[in-house]
């Protein structure tokens, strides 16, 4: 077994409901009982379809601030 770590961003939509991305695994809608059983069938259903699982090696983080005129 390999344990793969992602960087996830989610924010609070409703009451109990979130919304999540994560940028390393493109397209990824799924469910789960939590983040990382739903991540778990995701990554589940590429091995199914013979598709390489993506990493986040070589994945740079910036932060970037914008001057906005409003």
């Amino acid at each position: 077994m390999k344990l793969l770590q992602y960087r996830i961003l989610l924010w609070k939509e409703a009451e109990d409901r979130y919304t999540v991305i994560i940028p390393t695994l493109p397209n990824c809608v799924t469910f789960g009982g939590t983040i990382e059983e739903a991540i778990e069938v995701y990554l589940e259903d590429l091995t199914d379809r013979g598709e390489e699982i993506p990493t986040e090696e070589d994945t740079l983080e910036y932060t970037l601030t914008v001057e906005t005129y409003t």
